[in-house]
């Protein structure tokens, strides 16, 4: 059973910064596709952003430049570094994990974002 843990949600002043961790269990991670997704209540859910295996990346416009998403096969975690975050980017954030070999798709239970003075 593929399972995900996020972390590093938190409350931060605009412009600060904040670094999501996605720990991912029950699955060979290298052959997964990680992404982020974020929801505010009454609106739809965003895609942010997503890495595939190799390495590539794909932002939502709204965030090139201040996001960087990563992962460590390693540690089985992705990443997803938030800089010059603005009050926009609250959201509850989501990690979401496709895998490649099973087309299996999983949802962690997200890590709350709040950015405001």
């Amino acid at each position: 059973q593929v399972q995900l843990v996020e972390s590093g949600g938190g409350l931060v002043q605009p412009g600060g910064s904040l670094r999501l961790s996605c720990a991912a269990s029950g699955t060979i991670f290298s052959l997964t596709v990680m992404s982020w997704y974020r929801q505010v209540p009454g609106k739809q859910r965003e895609l942010v952003a997503t890495i595939g295996r190799g390495g590539s990346t794909a932002y939502t416009d709204s965030v090139k430049g201040r996001f960087t998403i990563s992962r460590d096969n390693a540690k089985s975690t992705a990443y997803l570094q938030m800089n010059s975050l603005k009050p926009e980017d609250t959201a509850l954030y989501q990690c979401y994990v496709y895998v490649v070999t099973t087309q299996e798709r999983h949802w962690g239970q997200g890590t709350q974002v709040t950015v405001s003075s």
